[in-house]
């Protein structure tokens, strides 16, 4: 009985001790701070990447885009060669070859031409009008060369309140690089202008950059980007024809066109004729002459004059008129200034040696024995020549290995040198008895 007890007990269901036991998993608790600081230090690594990223590409990016696509240098600036106007006695045949009596007679035959042509010639007013007609077609073109510059200043009035005053003038379009426009302007009427605006024919307004000023002529270069100009204000610029000769004796008496602000006042035109290119401008290191005109204009007149061909004569500028005849419309001859523009254009400097000078006239050298160069009458103070032993009265008839004949020759072969640069002057000086050649050594400074 016992035994069966105990089997019973063994035999009998019994639980396991671990069945009272409950396993249970406990997430970590978050720490939010360490959380927090690991998501600003992420953000903050991708910022900083992202901007050195950006820095790079912005610093890369053009040096890779020129070595792989370089692009082309704007070619220089140049102006064609100058030509002049057909005149009606151009186109008479050459009589050189003939006997004198044979050009007696050919002048004869001429003559009795000409008077019959000028018996037949009745103008009526259709005539004129379609004389008119034609001169102001010609005005019409030049136009398309001449735009408005205005320059602004902000200034305050009297109880502080801020204005803006504005001066404007008429500049031509020099050139076109195809980046940049090119503009020959009046500096005076800039000068201190914190914007510079030029207004196209059209009437599209675009901002302007100073290239290059002249203190001799008070005359500048400004340029316009050519990506500011609207395509259909850039198909309506032409630029100006700059290969007309104002030094030739054969324009005065011929007519002339003054385009721009002959009058003061923008898009005017006056016409008339060219009566005088004989009175010259004897500047430091420059010469030019002054064309003069029976145009009755404005004092502060601006443009350009033009022929009948339309090529530019000379920049219109008064201010070296005479007391007499301060309305009267003058301008500086394009002969003279054409390889000054160009320099302007390209931002070449230009060397300053600090001569003032003339010609020697054919009666100098017959009567007075004086040698045919450029005769030095004044020396500026503290110059280039001044420092070389270069005096007043000397004349100058070399420049390195290019001879020197005239004032206007020293000047062209001073605007292809360059600052800075050394050269050899020979010139002659008088002596007891006769003029005695001299060498010197210059070296060039550069004009402001």
């Amino acid at each position: 009985m016992e035994q069966s007890k105990e089997t019973g007990q063994e035999n009998g269901m019994k639980k396991p001790d671990s069945d009272f036991i409950t396993e249970k998993i406990k997430q970590r608790p978050i720490d939010k701070k360490k959380l927090l600081r690991r998501t600003i230090i992420t953000a903050a690594m991708a910022v900083i990447f992202a901007l050195v990223a950006c820095l790079t590409f912005l610093i890369l990016e053009p040096v890779l885009s020129n070595w792989l696509y370089p692009e082309e240098e704007p070619a220089p600036i140049e102006f064609p060669a100058e030509t002049e106007e057909m005149l009606p006695e151009d186109m008479i045949v050459d009589d050189s070859e003939m006997t004198q009596a044979e050009q007696q007679t050919e002048i004869e035959l001429q003559d009795e031409q000409i008077a019959q042509v000028l018996d037949n010639i009745n103008l009526s007013s259709d005539d004129y009008s379609a004389m008119y007609n034609g001169l102001a077609d010609v005005a019409k073109e030049a136009a398309k060369s001449v735009v408005t510059v205005t320059g602004s200043v902000s200034n305050l009035d009297w109880f502080n309140d801020p204005y803006e005053s504005k001066d404007q003038t008429s500049g031509i379009v020099v050139a076109n690089q195809g980046k940049e426009i090119f503009i020959l302007v009046n500096y005076e009427k800039l000068k201190g202008a914190e914007t510079i605006m030029v207004t196209f024919s059209s009437g599209e307004q675009v901002q302007a950059q100073l290239k290059q000023q002249d203190n001799n002529t008070k005359l500048a270069v400004i340029s316009v980007a050519e990506s500011d100009v609207s395509k259909e204000t850039l198909e309506g610029i032409v630029p100006a024809n700059l290969t007309g000769s104002s030094s030739n004796n054969a324009i005065i008496g011929r007519p002339v066109i003054a385009v721009g602000s002959p009058l003061g006042t923008s898009d005017s035109i006056c016409y008339g004729i060219i009566t005088s290119n004989n009175t010259t401008l004897n500047m430091m290191d420059s010469y030019y002459k002054i064309l003069t005109t029976d145009i009755y204009g404005s004092q502060d007149a601006s443009g350009v004059l033009v022929n009948l061909s339309g090529q530019v004569l000379g920049i219109i500028d008064n201010t070296h008129n005479s007391e007499d005849m301060k309305n009267l419309v003058s301008a500086i001859g394009i002969t003279e200034l054409r390889r000054k523009i160009e320099k302007m254009s390209n931002e070449k400097e230009q060397a300053y040696l600090g001569t003032y000078g003339t010609d020697v006239t054919i009666d100098a050298n017959e009567r007075l024995g004086v040698p045919y160069g450029a005769y030095i009458t004044e020396i500026e103070m503290d110059s280039p020549a001044m420092a070389a032993g270069i005096q007043s009265g000397d004349i100058i008839t070399a420049i390195g290995d290019k001879e020197i004949k005239t004032y206007g020759d020293l000047v062209g072969t001073m605007i292809e040198l360059l600052p800075d640069e050394s050269v050899a002057i020979t010139l002659m000086r008088q002596g007891p008895e006769e003029y005695l050649q001299m060498e010197v050594n210059v070296t060039l400074g550069k004009l402001k």
